[in-house]
């Protein structure tokens, strides 16, 4: 079993900053990879970037490449998501999953963090 928590959400103005985090616990010496996924009202969830555990390789979607960094810190079995340049269209509900390529392997999902950018 695998908890994951979001936390680090927030109201931002358009051009501002966010980070966020997924704290992991459970089976974690098992993850292969890790990844956010978001949710705008009335989309369907969407992947956003992911790492690999151990290497630390990334991957991220074409919509926020060079603007948002995800990291992790396997000591602490946390992963972070550092959100620069932020737009209106990146207000979404955010979670956290263990991932294979761009898609969540767990159906089920944590509470999220909420994201909101005014323009």
């Amino acid at each position: 079993q695998v908890q994951l928590v979001e936390s680090g959400g927030g109201l931002v103005q358009a051009g501002g900053s966010l980070r966020l985090s997924c704290a992991a616990s459970g089976r974690t010496s098992s993850f292969y990879a890790m990844g956010w996924f978001r949710q705008a009202p009335g989309k369907e969830r969407e992947f956003v970037a992911a790492i690999y555990w151990s290497g630390g390789s990334t991957y991220y979607a074409d919509s926020v490449k060079g603007r948002f960094t995800i990291s992790r810190d396997n000591a602490k079995n946390t992963m972070y998501l550092q959100m620069n340049s932020l737009k209106p269209e990146d207000t979404a509900v955010y979670y956290c999953n263990e991932a294979i390529g761009v898609h969540p392997l767990h159906d089920s999902w944590g509470q999220g963090t909420q994201v909101t950018v005014s323009s």
